[in-house]
């Protein structure tokens, strides 16, 4: 039922600014936080009577519509450094928590009954394993069959802050894929077929057969696609939940100062996802117009949505956070 109101939500908010009136908002970049995005734009709109168009095209596409002015915020999951967003004029804080997964289409298997490293997630996207049988994957599935058939890798083909967690969590754990491919919005993928957006990606592991690709988890869910459990920094096999999460960003050091730079992938703790994320709004600070009305939207937000980022698999930020943010736009202004 809920993924059919999603459905009708996003129906609803074609995210087309052609139609947008004077008191309108508009917005562009991120697919990560796309889903929650709609929810808290179709609630503000029903208690404000304003409406918040937001068109997913990607981290880079959002960084670029901001950039140009063409659009009131952007939106990544590509934190931008201090130094970048003076250049460009923007300020940077983050809306929500989440993770991004690696999801699966092997017959047999069902949510976390495959567990990987990040180093055989890194060789499986690099090429270095090319077949479900392959030992280091059976080595970490005692007692488990996988049919010895090519992995079918699924990859992000447009510029894409899902990409720049996965990279970035990638290049951490494998020497070899940092030094190979790196991290970033847009890499040189060693093999597979690219798909645009987290929904093209989840849209084409769902249908190709012993494939695997990476997608925030509120797509995974929503379309009931398998993922993988993982092993985390501190060795523990952990699924993707919105508590684990949650403790990933727990000892996190938000700084504004650093207008809240911050990667959250490869955090210690037991409990800890290995490829946790925030995702990040951006604002001009020469347009006064656009920067009021952006906050005042994300403050309803703030106030109002954090049971529906639950309900879609978000983890909302923490209250202490969120007053920070509030004195980091009150310097702004």
């Amino acid at each position: 039922m809920r993924k059919l109101i999603l459905a009708l939500l996003f129906g609803a908010f074609a995210f087309s600014s052609a139609f947008a009136s004077a008191r309108d908002l508009t917005g562009a970049g991120a697919s990560f936080p796309y889903p929650i995005y709609s929810v808290w734009a179709f609630d503000y709109e029903k208690a404000t009577k304003t409406k918040v168009n937001y068109q997913s095209i990607g981290s880079g596409g959002g960084i670029k519509q901001v950039t140009e002015g063409t659009v009131d915020f952007g939106a990544s999951d590509d934190p931008q450094t201090t130094e970048d967003l003076k250049k460009a004029k923007l300020i940077q804080f983050p809306a929500v928590l989440g993770g991004v997964v690696a999801i699966i289409n092997v017959e047999g298997f069902q949510n976390n009954d495959v567990v990987l490293t990040g180093k055989v997630l890194a060789d499986i996207f690099q090429g270095i394993i090319t077949k479900w049988d392959d030992p280091a994957i059976v080595a970490l599935n005692p007692g488990k069959t996988f049919p010895s058939e090519t992995i079918n890798v699924v990859y992000r083909s447009d510029s894409s802050g899902t990409s720049a967690i996965f990279t970035n969590y990638l290049s951490q754990v494998s020497p070899e894929w940092k030094s190979a491919v790196g991290a970033g919005k847009s890499v040189n993928w060693p093999l597979g077929v690219g798909q645009k957006g987290n929904d093209g990606v989840a849209g084409s592991v769902k249908r190709v057969k012993n494939s695997i690709g990476y997608v925030e988890y509120a797509y995974a869910f929503e379309n009931k696609i398998v993922w993988t459990s993982l092993i985390n920094k501190d060795g523990q096999t952990i699924a993707p939940s919105i508590d684990t999460f949650a403790a990933a960003a727990a000892n996190a050091n938000w700084d504004k100062s650093k207008d809240y730079f911050l990667w959250l992938v490869n955090e210690s703790g037991a409990n800890s996802w290995p490829i946790a994320a925030a995702t990040f709004i951006l604002v001009r600070t020469d347009n006064p117009e656009a920067l009021e009305l952006v906050t005042t939207f994300f403050d309803w937000c703030f106030n109002n949505g954090d049971a529906q980022a639950q309900n879609l698999q978000y983890v909302p930020l923490p209250d202490s956070l969120k007053a920070d943010i509030r004195e980091y736009w009150k310097a702004a202004k």
